[in-house]
Order: C-alpha cells, then structure tokens, then sequence
C-alpha cells in the first residue's frame, strides 16, 4: 500500500445524499441527473464522480474536485443552479451536501496505473432500471 499525507490539501470531496419524493417524475429527474453528470464531466477541476443507491431509495453522490475554486465553479454554474432548483421545488423530500478537504490519501492500485483519471457517471433514472 501506498501511504502519502497531503501536505498542502487541495482536493475537495463532495458527498450528495438525496432522496426522491413520492410522486416525483423519474423519467425527468433521469434525464436531468445525466445532464448534470454530463456538465460536471466536462468542467475544469473536476476529477470523477460515483453514484450509489441504498436499498431505501437514498442517492449517494461522492463527487471530487481539485479544489475549491473547481468546486465553486460547479456549484455556481447556471444549469447547475436550475437544476438544484429543480430538485428542491420537484424531485427531493431530503437533500444533504457536505463538502470535505483531503487532508490524508491512501492508495493502493493492482494493475492500474497511477494518475488514472477515474470517473463513472450514471443517472440514477438507469441505475433505479437496471435494479
């Protein structure tokens, strides 16, 4: 194992923790998660983001970027804003965001190489079809 303490924390780790309402339009939120997913793929500063689903519907995105100023350009960005909007007035009964600086890395790679960019992105519209 490959055991490092960042000197100067940089990296910010995102968790996103939403559920959806009852009612709440699937086939619309798909398509603005993949959206999203998409934009944030393409920003600068942005390094990768997975997506899990707890068996009680919860969401859990954990979303990393460089830093700060990345971050900020995320979370201001105009079609990032409609959508929170949009999740808050149609799609979410809960929605927690908390925003962590790396301060401490463990890695260990098995036929990787390092500096990999590793990003999986997929709505939660596709993964609640595939389940």
């Amino acid at each position: 194992m490959t055991y490092r303490r960042v000197k100067e924390p940089k990296e910010v780790v995102v968790i996103f923790k939403t559920h959806l309402r009852p009612g709440a339009d699937e086939a619309a939120y798909g398509g603005v998660s993949k959206s999203m997913h998409d934009l944030v793929d393409a920003m600068p500063g942005f390094i990768s983001i997975k997506e899990y689903m707890a068996e009680d519907g919860e969401v859990i995105d954990v979303a990393r970027f460089e830093d700060e100023a990345a971050l900020e350009a995320w979370k201001t960005h105009p079609e990032h804003r409609e959508a929170q909007r949009r999740g808050r007035e149609e799609f979410y009964d809960r929605l927690y965001v908390q925003a962590c600086r790396v301060f401490r890395e463990y890695e260990f790679y098995l036929g990787r190489g390092e500096g990999e960019k590793k990003t999986q992105t997929a709505s939660a519209h596709s993964r609640r079809q595939a389940t």
